[in-house]
């Protein structure tokens, strides 16, 4: 598969902590975007920050905190991204989602 010109970035913020049917939402995200054939899904954790309730996260503290920002992000074509919306307006029950355009340069698939 080849990807280039123009396509959206999918975000989704959401805590480490936030699960959907016992496991992970990063996770089911991720795994529901695979399902979908979207071009390809990264999950970043974050080190530090704070959300609508304003409580800070961080991993600076002497424990790490149990619930660290977690952002999922998506690069495909609008369409495509599209599909996981339903999907992410069922699971996603506190968090944010954003959406923009962009330019994708280069995306090839080795296989």
């Amino acid at each position: 598969m080849k990807l280039s010109g123009e396509g959206v970035l999918l975000r989704v913020f959401v805590g480490e902590m936030d699960t959907y049917q016992g496991r992970p939402l990063y996770e089911q995200i991720v795994l529901k975007a695979r399902e979908l054939n979207l071009a390809g899904a990264t999950v970043l954790r974050g080190i530090m920050g704070f959300g609508a309730d304003s409580r800070l996260h961080t991993a600076k503290f002497l424990r790490l905190s149990e619930d660290l920002p977690v952002v999922i992000e998506i690069v495909d074509k609008e369409e495509k991204v599209n599909q996981l919306l339903p999907f992410l307006d069922e699971v996603v029950k506190e968090g944010l989602i954003t959406i923009e355009r962009v330019k994708v340069l280069r995306y090839v698939d080795s296989g």
